[in-house]
């Protein structure tokens, strides 16, 4: 797809976030859902960056229920929906509860009778500036293997059949990207439209699930999706959010080379490092010499990953590659970057070491499948 004008998606802009979750409850189970909801917001309201929720049922369906909550930003929102306390704090919820839609929103502007909205009170807390996106969803799984099955997993995830494109009318998948980091397996997904819709869509196909199920006996983690628990609670778990992505504002170039970098961060400054790659992607955006024309960064706990669309191989520009172009940019990785869990320790103030990083940073493709492929 060819576009111009940029692209910038952030979990980093500063702003306060509203979170909108939508439930249908199966019938009778009311009660029992509000004593878990009561168990959640008891241990919810203890975590930092949380300002406030609200439960409202509906006045026209009584199985259909919103929770609403404020964050100081993104961030802290992020670290606890991904958090196993999370996992194990919505448990009690799965009996009850048929469906869920969540969403995720930066607060732009708000309207309060008695404080009005001054140039000074618009950026308090709010959005800066509206920004411009592509219309399309990203997102990433990411889960472990057995080592010693990398091989076998890699021709089982390269060799299945791609699902029907389009989900529905308003719903299609455009590009799915997956590669491993040794025994670390990454799937990115780019959609137009419903993001949970085509998700959905695509663990429904045959094609897929005989995929699944044919590398459940490598997975480290054990899960059975015949088992609804067990699949929610898997792939939960294997979220690796989008937090950021910036593409350049100028027409995109032939030729474009995908590749997925993996930055293992020193523990728990994963959020961290997902910041400092964010804002080193964003100031490359702004260079046209840049060979970084798009990127994505998903990050879980001490997992981040950097998804590149970049205009010519990686060494031909490795700081640009790495996201650390400029002055001191490498001493911020080296101190976010735990070395030793990527094979690369010491100072990354030497060309050999950077080249090093790289070339190990730097994962195994797998499959890179368009929707004109599916």
């Amino acid at each position: 797809m060819t576009m111009s004008g940029r692209i910038s998606q952030s979990a980093f802009d500063g702003s306060r976030l509203r979170v909108i979750l939508l439930l249908d409850l199966y019938e009778g189970a009311q009660e029992e859902f509000l004593e878990a909801y009561e168990h959640m917001r008891n241990k919810v309201a203890s975590v930092p960056g949380h300002i406030s929720d609200q439960l409202c049922q509906s006045i026209e369906n009584p199985s259909q229920w919103l929770i609403t909550s404020e964050w100081e930003s993104a961030p802290p929102f992020l670290a606890w929906v991904n958090s196993e306390e999370h996992v194990e704090t919505v448990r009690p919820m799965h009996n009850c509860v048929r469906d869920t839609r969540s969403m995720r929103y930066s607060i732009l502007r708000e309207t309060r009778p008695d404080q009005p909205l001054t140039p000074e009170r618009a950026r308090d807390g709010l959005q800066a500036a509206v920004r411009v996106g592509d219309g399309v969803a990203r997102h990433a799984l990411t889960f472990t293997v057995k080592p010693g099955s990398e091989s076998k997993v890699a021709e089982l995830l390269a060799g299945y059949q791609s699902p029907r494109a389009q989900v529905d009318e308003t719903t299609r998948l455009r590009r799915t990207s997956l590669f491993m980091h040794g025994n670390r397996v990454v799937r990115a997904v780019e959609v137009e439209g419903d993001l949970l819709a085509a998700l959905r869509h695509v663990a429904r196909q045959p094609e897929v699930r005989a995929v699944e199920e044919a590398i459940n006996p490598y997975l480290e983690q054990d899960r059975d999706l015949t088992d609804p628990e067990s699949a929610r609670v898997f792939f939960t778990r294997a979220a690796l959010p989008a937090v950021h992505h910036v593409v350049q504002g100028r027409p995109e170039p032939a030729g474009l080379r995908r590749h997925m970098l993996y930055y293992p961060a020193v523990s728990g400054h994963g959020m961290e490092l997902a910041r400092f790659l964010a804002h080193q992607d964003e100031a490359a955006a702004e260079d046209p010499d840049s060979p970084v024309y798009a990127s994505t960064v998903f990050q879980r706990d001490d997992i981040v990953v950097r998804l590149v669309d970049v205009t010519h191989d990686l060494d031909l520009d490795i700081p640009a590659a790495l996201g650390i172009k400029g002055p001191g940019r490498a001493a911020g990785l080296q101190r976010l970057l735990d070395g030793a869990a990527i094979g690369v320790e010491g100072s990354l103030d030497s060309e050999r070491t950077l080249n090093r990083l790289l070339s190990h940073a730097d994962m195994m493709p797998v499959t890179d499948r368009s929707s004109a492929e599916a």
